[in-house]
C-alpha cells in the first residue's frame, strides 16, 4: 500500500500532489476504491466483466466498493439514471467508453510518472482528521492511498481484493474511537422555534436522511455520486433548465417541460405545497398557526368531503410550531420532486430556508400555472 496527500508526501518521497480537481469527487470517498491502471491488463479486465457482483451497482450498499469504471459507465449510461439527471431530455444518450487510465489525468505530472511503474490496482481516498498542538478546532486531510493489484501474482485477484478491504478495515478500527451521544429529552426544544430548530434545511448541505424509505432508497439508487458524478459530466452536462409547474382544474400537479412529469402528493402534503406557492415571500415557521384557517380552506378544495375530525387535528398539528408535523411534510414534499428528478433542479421546487428564516419555494411564480 502507498499513500499519498493532497498537500505533500506524494507516494512518501514526492513534494507535488494529486491535482485538487479529484478531491470534490469523492463526497463518499471512503466508499469507493477505484481502479487505475497506466495500461490495460487483460486478466484483470476479464475477471472484473465476469464477475459483476465485485462491483456492484453504485449507491446500493454501505460497504466498499470497487469500481471498475469501463463497466461503470455502461450502469451510468441506463436510461432512468440519465433522465433522473436532466428530466428535460429523452434519457437516451449515445455509448460512451472510457478506459481504466481515465483518472491519470487528475494526477499531478509526477503521480502519473510514479504511477507507470506502479502499474496497476486502486486509488482510495481516506479523509484523516489532524491533530495541531494548541489547537482545538477540527482540520482534515485528505490522503490517497492506493493498493496494486497484479494478475501475475501467486495470489488470486479475488484475494488480493480481500487483503485490501482487511487492510483498510484494520485501519479504520486502529483509528476508530467510540462516542457516546448524550441524551437530550425532547421537551427541552419544545419552544415555539421548534419545528423550524428540527427543520433539515437543504441550504446548509443537501440530506435524504429525513425521507420516505422507498423515496431514500430510489434517490440513492438514481443519484450518483462520487466518482459516478465525474463520469456523469462527460456523459451529459444537465443545464439548469426549469420546467413550468402546471396545477390543473383538479389540483393535479405537472411538470411540461419535464417529459409532462406528473408529481404526485397525498391530499394535506399537497396542501401545504399549496400554501406555500401561494405565499412566494415565504413562512416563518412560529407564524404557522395564522395560516390555519387558509390552509384548511386549501385542504377543502381538495377534498371537499373530507374534512373529517381527523383531518382537523392533522391540519391543527401540521400549523404548530411546537410538534414537528411541518417538517414531516416538508420532507414528503421534497421527496415527491427528489424520487422524480435531482437536486440541482428539484431544489427550486420544494419548500426550503435557513433556521430562523422564512421558508419557501424558489421557484419563479411566472412558471407557475393555475389553470382555470
Amino acid at each position: 500500500m502507498f499513500g499519498f496527500k493532497n498537500k505533500a508526501d506524494v507516494f512518501g518521497d514526492l513534494e507535488e500532489p494529486i491535482l485538487m480537481e479529484l478531491d470534490r469527487y469523492f463526497e463518499d470517498g471512503e466508499n469507493e476504491l477505484v481502479y487505475v491502471a497506466t495500461s490495460e491488463d487483460e486478466g484483470i479486465n476479464r475477471f472484473f466483466e465476469e464477475r459483476g457482483e465485485c462491483t456492484g451497482r453504485v449507491g446500493t450498499s454501505p460497504d466498499k466498493r470497487f469500481m471498475y469504471l469501463p463497466d461503470l459507465v455502461e450502469q451510468l449510461s441506463e436510461e432512468d439514471v440519465l433522465r433522473y439527471r436532466a428530466p428535460y431530455g429523452s434519457g437516451e444518450q449515445k455509448g460512451m467508453r472510457i478506459g481504466n487510465d481515465y483518472m491519470l489525468q487528475f494526477f499531478s505530472p509526477k503521480s502519473q510518472k510514479l504511477m507507470k511503474r506502479l502499474g496497476r490496482g486502486f486509488l482510495w481516498l481516506k479523509v484523516q482528521e489532524d491533530t495541531w498542538e494548541h489547537d482545538t478546532s477540527e482540520r482534515y486531510s485528505n490522503i490517497y492511498e492506493f493498493f496494486p493489484l497484479v494478475s501475475d501474482s501467486e495470489k488470486p485477484i479475488r484475494t488480493q481484493l480481500q487483503d485490501i478491504l482487511r487492510l483498510m478495515w484494520a485501519e479504520e478500527r486502529a483509528e476508530c474511537e467510540y462516542d457516546f451521544l448524550e441524551c437530550w429529552e425532547t421537551d427541552r426544544f419544545r419552544t415555539s422555534d421548534f419545528a423550524d430548530y428540527e427543520f433539515n434545511s437543504q441550504e446548509e448541505g443537501e440530506d435524504i436522511d429525513d425521507l420516505m424509505e422507498e423515496i431514500r432508497a430510489k434517490v440513492k439508487r438514481l443519484r450518483q455520486r462520487g466518482i459516478s458524478e465525474l463520469i456523469l459530466e462527460q456523459l451529459i452536462h444537465p443545464e439548469e433548465k426549469l420546467s413550468k409547474l402546471v396545477i390543473t382544474k383538479n389540483y393535479r400537479l405537472f411538470l411540461p417541460d419535464y417529459q409532462n412529469m406528473e408529481i404526485k402528493m397525498e391530499p394535506l402534503v399537497k396542501s401545504v405545497y399549496f400554501l406555500f406557492l401561494k405565499h412566494p415571500e415565504g413562512i416563518l415557521f412560529k407564524h404557522l398557526p395564522d395560516y390555519r384557517a387558509e390552509l384548511m380552506e386549501i385542504y377543502l378544495k381538495l377534498k371537499p368531503n373530507g374534512l373529517t375530525e381527523r383531518v382537523r387535528k392533522s391540519i391543527e398539528d401540521v400549523t404548530n410550531p411546537l410538534l414537528n408535523s411541518i417538517n414531516e411534510k416538508c420532507a414528503r414534499i421534497r421527496g415527491a420532486f427528489l424520487g422524480q428528478f435531482d437536486n440541482c433542479l428539484a431544489r427550486h421546487y420544494y419548500i426550503d430556508g435557513r433556521r430562523a428564516e422564512p421558508k419557501k419555494i424558489a421557484l419563479s411564480r411566472e412558471l407557475v400555472v393555475w389553470e382555470e
